[in-house]
């Protein structure tokens, strides 16, 4: 079983992976800024109060760890601003986990960023850009930051999240002539995360992750 670095373990996908790596039998340390809040009951988690933008932080919750999860957010209403966290934090932790020698990482995007913004049906395209643009810029920034490295990646790009519990019946489109947009639970993201980290299927590669497809 792996020991796992959760980034940004305290909601959204990364709580869901932390669930889903524990139920998995793998150890978890889960780092976040509120990780004390985590409500969840297994020895084999670690809550690791740390900041994505501190070196320390990120140097410390690397020692022991054999594969890193990178599933940053930010909140809504700074979709609206300037957003540097998912480039900014990344740019602390690929010099760091190169350093310490752990070379997986996995890392939530999401369907539109880098070469997979060309499959945005122009139905969507004007909404996408209004709302999400300035998010998914800076989520270009660290896809290219992260194929620049040393390390053994892997991108998945959701589509639209939903809640709910896992269905097991979500598409891996790893092709980008297959790419589209779609709806997809954060839970089934966060079983192929540990999937993924289990076989490395999908090393050096991006994948679209969708369930029910979306008019284009």
């Amino acid at each position: 079983m792996a020991h796992l670095l959760v980034i940004g373990a305290s909601q959204g996908i990364g709580l869901e992976t932390v669930q889903a790596a524990l139920a998995a039998g793998h150890r978890v340390r889960a780092f976040a800024r509120s990780a004390g809040k985590i409500a969840l009951s297994d020895p084999n988690l670690e809550r690791f109060p740390g900041d994505a933008l501190s070196a320390p932080d990120i140097a410390s919750a690397l020692d022991g760890i054999d594969a890193v999860v990178q599933a940053l957010g930010v909140p809504v209403r700074d979709l609206f601003g300037p957003v540097r966290l998912f480039s900014d934090a990344t740019n602390v932790l690929v010099p760091a986990m190169e350093k310490a020698g752990v070379r997986r990482l996995v890392a939530v995007t999401g369907f539109g960023t880098g070469d997979s913004r060309a499959a945005i049906g122009p139905l969507q395209r004007l909404p996408f850009r209004l709302v999400f643009g300035r998010a998914y810029d800076d989520k270009d920034a660290q896809e290219m930051r992260i194929r620049r490295s040393s390390l053994d990646w892997t991108f998945v790009r959701p589509g639209v999240l939903t809640g709910g519990p896992a269905t097991g019946r979500y598409q891996v489109l790893d092709r980008p002539s297959s790419w589209k947009n779609g709806l997809i639970a954060r839970a089934d993201v966060a079983q192929f995360i540990v999937r993924e980290i289990e076989t490395g299927d999908h090393v050096g590669r991006p994948v679209v992750l969708i369930h029910h497809a979306l008019p284009v």
